[in-house]
């Protein structure tokens, strides 16, 4: 009795028993024909579409070729697929690795690129078609990537969310690829933002980064303009020495390994510079004198603006909120006021 079987979709007949040493002819055509897609891949089946489906603009009584969706019906599978297919011969014709519709007859022979070469030219995602699809494409190409395995990421953000949260290395790509978007992108760099201060761990997390960031850029500056901020604020010209010390402090931290932690190597230079620059103004009296002037200066203007703010234009509602304490701090202030300005009155050249 014979009996039938399903493989890959299609029945066949189970194959009858072969002599020893011999191949069934079954066998052999299936060797054969997976022999040609290894070596061409899905330009075997373009092939059949690109000789078969009659380009647009042909009518139908020009040639035997039949209309895609006629292909399709044919094929028993989608117009869609059958176009897919279509549209890779084409982008490859246009490239001149095949020959053009109009040159394949029905049933004709070509040869065909390598199988390697395939995927530059096919998608077998619907999205390709699309806006998103061919920004996607276009950037996969940029890359130097499949655009099909771009485009099989962007469908599927589940997956990727997974990848990312089990494999560092998928997390790494994706913190770059995040970072190369937001320099374009300012609405994700806002989105980013809201989500980093929302969260505890990377609000600290951030604002440790931005003075380890500050911290370097003190030294950098020094290296890069030869200048040097003092404590006080003010700017002067960096001595050798220092300018010396702090080009070897950034050398050390540029060649840290991505994976190292930069925070005590910075926290180190950023130390020992601000220890040379504090030197560098006691070991020049002239300096140092205009050190504690600036420093002065810049505490009574902070003490000034602070008072400033406080206002009296409700002198009669001041026994609502009274405390002896508040009395307390501004006879203090008065004092040291007073003591302050007599001070400065001696020291005042006279004329």
């Amino acid at each position: 009795m014979t009996a039938t079987v399903p493989d890959e979709g299609y029945w066949i007949e189970p194959a009858a028993e072969t002599a020893p040493g011999t191949v069934h002819e079954a066998v052999a055509r299936d060797a054969r024909e997976f022999g040609v897609y290894a070596r061409t891949g899905g330009w075997a089946f373009a092939l059949k579409v690109a000789r078969s489906v009659r380009p647009g603009g042909q009518a139908a009584g020009e040639t035997p070729k039949v209309s895609a969706k006629e292909f399709a019906e044919l094929a028993d599978c989608s117009p869609e697929r059958v176009m897919r297919y279509y549209r890779a011969w084409d982008r490859a014709a246009d490239d001149g690795l095949v020959p053009q519709f109009e040159a394949l007859a029905v049933g004709a022979e070509t040869d065909l690129p390598d199988a390697d070469a395939w995927l530059s030219y096919y998608s077998s995602r619907s999205s390709a078609s699309s806006g998103r699809g061919a920004a996607i494409t276009a950037s996969a190409e940029a890359e130097g990537i499949r655009p099909t395995k771009a485009l099989e990421v962007a469908e599927n953000p589940t997956a990727l969310r997974a990848a990312i949260l089990a494999d560092p290395s998928t997390a790494q790509a994706a913190r770059a690829a995040l970072l190369d978007r937001m320099r374009e992108d300012p609405s994700l760099q806002a989105e980013l933002a809201r989500d980093v201060v929302r969260t505890d761990g990377l609000r600290k997390a951030v604002a440790t980064e931005s003075r380890s960031a500050d911290r370097v850029g003190y030294v950098r500056q020094i290296v890069d303009s030869g200048q040097v901020r003092t404590p006080a604020g003010r700017t002067i010209d960096a001595p050798a020495e220092l300018r010396a010390e702090a080009e070897r402090r950034l050398s050390l931290l540029d060649e840290l390994d991505d994976g190292e932690d930069p925070g005590e190597w910075v926290t180190e230079a950023y130390d020992t510079v601000r220890s040379l620059v504090a030197r560098t103004v006691e070991d020049d009296p002239g300096l140092r004198v205009q050190e504690r002037r600036t420093k002065f200066y810049s505490s009574l203007q902070r003490a000034t603006k602070v008072f400033e703010e406080l206002t009296f234009e409700d002198a009669a509602d001041l026994g609502d909120i009274y405390e002896d304490d508040m009395l307390d701090r501004l006879e203090a202030l008065q004092q040291a006021l007073t003591t302050c300005i007599t001070s400065l009155r001696r020291a005042a050249p006279e004329d």
